[in-house]
C-alpha cells in the first residue's frame, strides 16, 4: 500500500523573532497510507487544527517535512502549493466556508474554475458530484436558502469535485445536529470504502471517531496514543475511543 502522506519530525513554533515564542508541535511524525481514514482527536488546545494544517499545506512546519504523494510541501513555492492544493487536496471545514453571493452550483465549481478548466467541463463534473450527493435540485439556490446539512453537502462536493487523493476535514460536523451528523460521515465512509479516498478528519466526538479506521490522540503538541480499529465491530472501537478519552480526563485529577 502506498504513502499519500508522511510527516518527520514537524515542529511548529509561533511568534518566532519576539521574546514569546509558542511551540504548539513537538517534532511529530506520522504516515498515513493511501485509502485510510485516520481521526485526530485531543483536549482544547492540544495541537490538533495546528497538526492537520501543517500536514495539509495550510501552514507550513517550522521545522521537520511533510510529504504527500512524495512531494515535499516545504520545497514548494507558493504559487506552486496553490496548484498542488487544488489537484490533490480537498478541505471541509465546520463553517462550510460558503460564499453567500455564490449559488451552490457556483460555489462547488470554485476550485475548478481556479484551475481554469473549460466551463462545459466544469459544469458536467459539478453536476456528477452533486448528484451523487443529492443535492442536485439545489444548484441554482444560494447558501442562505440550504439547511446546515445541505451546505456541508455542498462543501463536501467542493472538496470532491477536483477528484482529490485526500480529505482534509476539521470537524466537519461541528456545526450540525446527531441525526445530519451521521448521514454525512457515512457518506465519509461510502467514499473511503467504496471509492478509495483517504480521510484526515478532526473531530471532539468519539462516535463521530468510529467511523475511521485509526484514531491520533494528541494531547501537548505530540501524538500521546494511538487506536487502530482492526477487527473491531464500531461499537467495540467506539468503546476503545471513549476509554482513551476519558483515561486522558481522568489523568487531569491525578494528585488531587
Amino acid at each position: 500500500m502506498s504513502e499519500i502522506l508522511v510527516a518527520k519530525n514537524i515542529t511548529k513554533i509561533y511568534g518566532i523573532g519576539t521574546s514569546h515564542t509558542f511551540e504548539a508541535l513537538h517534532g511529530v511524525s506520522m504516515t498515513m497510507n493511501e485509502g485510510e481514514f485516520i481521526c485526530v482527536m485531543g483536549p482544547s488546545g492540544a495541537g490538533k487544527s495546528t497538526f492537520i494544517n501543517n500536514l495539509s499545506t495550510i501552514d507550513i512546519p517550522t521545522k521537520g517535512k511533510v510529504y504527500i504523494n512524495d512531494t515535499e510541501v516545504r520545497s514548494m513555492g507558493e504559487n506552486e502549493i496553490g496548484k498542488f492544493r487544488y489537484e490533490n487536496l480537498g478541505f471541509i471545514f465546520q463553517e462550510f466556508n460558503l460564499l453567500d453571493s455564490l449559488t451552490i452550483l457556483e460555489n462547488i465549481a470554485v476550485p475548478l474554475s481556479l484551475a481554469n478548466l473549460p466551463q462545459e467541463e466544469i459544469e458536467a463534473r459539478v453536476k456528477e458530484t452533486a448528484s451523487r450527493l443529492s443535492i442536485d435540485s439545489l444548484l441554482h439556490k444560494y447558501p442562505n436558502e440550504c439547511s446546515g446539512g445541505q451546505r456541508q453537502r455542498a462543501a463536501i462536493c467542493r472538496a470532491l469535485v477536483t477528484h482529490p487523493k485526500l480529505i482534509v476535514a476539521d470537524e466537519p460536523t461541528g456545526n450540525l445536529d446527531s441525526h445530519t451528523s451521521h448521514e454525512i460521515l457515512e457518506i465519509f465512509k461510502e467514499l473511503n470504502d467504496q471509492d478509495g479516498v483517504s480521510i484526515l478528519m478532526v473531530t471532539h466526538d468519539p462516535m463521530i471517531a468510529s467511523y475511521s479506521q485509526k484514531l491520533l490522540y494528541i494531547k501537548d503538541g505530540v501524538i500521546a496514543k494511538q487506536v487502530v480499529k482492526g477487527d473491531l465491530t464500531q461499537k467495540e472501537y467506539f468503546h476503545k475511543i471513549v476509554d482513551v478519552n476519558s483515561a486522558e480526563s481522568m489523568s487531569l485529577f491525578e494528585g488531587e
